[in-house]
């Protein structure tokens, strides 16, 4: 159960999971055209989450079709170009800021691009190295919001708000997801298929955190508290500051948890995608939760 766990989680990473008949193509140009959150699972593929911060009620959804603004009673409106949005994370320096990465339509990678005005604009800021890359991975420093980390092939870090790129060396096997500290700029966890690493140098060298089960998810808090879904264990919540991990919530039945947003003004108000496309809300730090708009 657990291998058959991992594979499904691998291939939804890796964007193979929706076939081209019930997901469409970002290079087809044709929005997805929905109403409801709970449809978007029918017709794309979620990407990533963040609060909307010019009104933390409303959640932002990265998709494989573009970005969707979604209100408290589960309404989703279209607000981006149509593109496929990866890496998609908000700068915690500026409420209108929205960085990602992925494919444009018509084909090719989009390199790092930014959005100023809350997600439905984007422009190219660099093509990082070796690019246009295709950050799939991605996260930004909540110490200093200039240091921004990257997954193309090898692991790259920007100090400059991701004006320019640098290789810093080999990612971690099989990642499927990154976080930055909120303690410091050097460090990054690393969600993995063998676990939970921590690198406090940067990405130059790792150490594991959690092993022997996959981690299909990470995210760290302003308070710096970190969330990790541990296959079979459930949703874990731990303080970076001792790394004592505790079990939130384990009744998840088979969703796979892969993308989480906390609302930086109330860290008990969060939010999850599972690899079904099921996105869920708490009120309550994560021990309960419910289905989104409902």
């Amino acid at each position: 159960m657990r291998r058959s766990l991992v594979m499904i989680a691998a291939s939804l990473i890796s964007g193979f999971a929706l076939t081209a008949a019930s997901t469409g193509s970002a290079s087809g140009a044709e929005a997805v055209s929905v109403s409801q959150v709970s449809q978007l699972k029918d017709r794309t593929h979620i990407h990533g989450l963040a609060i909307d911060r010019e009104d933390s009620q409303r959640l932002l959804i990265a998709t494989h079709h573009g970005v969707f603004r979604a209100e408290p009673d589960g309404k989703a409106e279209l607000i981006s170009p149509v593109q496929d949005f990866m890496g998609f994370t908000p700068d915690p320096s500026d409420p209108k800021s929205l960085y990602a990465s992925g494919h444009p339509a018509g084909g090719g990678n989009l390199g790092f691009i930014a959005s100023t005005d809350n997600g439905v604009t984007w422009e190219q800021v660099a093509p990082g190295v070796g690019g246009p890359v295709d950050f799939h991975q991605m996260t930004v420093s909540l110490v200093d919001p200039r240091v921004l980390y990257g997954a193309y092939g090898s692991l790259q870090v920007s100090q400059d708000a991701g004006k320019t790129w640098s290789l810093v060396g080999p990612l971690p096997e099989k990642l499927i997801d990154l976080a930055a500290s909120a303690k410091s700029a050097n460090t990054v966890y690393a969600a993995t298929e063998g676990g939970l690493l921590v690198s406090r140098d940067g990405g130059q060298s790792w150490e594991t955190v959690i092993s022997g089960a996959p981690v299909s998810l990470i995210e760290v808090t302003a308070d710096g508290s970190l969330y990790a879904f541990v296959l079979g264990q459930g949703l874990v919540r731990a303080a970076e500051a001792d790394m004592v991990f505790k079990t939130t919530s384990a009744s998840w039945g088979d969703q796979i948890l892969l993308h989480m947003a906390v609302d930086p003004a109330d860290s008990n108000r969060m939010f999850i995608a599972s690899h079904h496309g099921n996105v869920f809300a708490s009120t309550d730090g994560g021990t309960n939760w419910a289905a989104f708009g409902q």
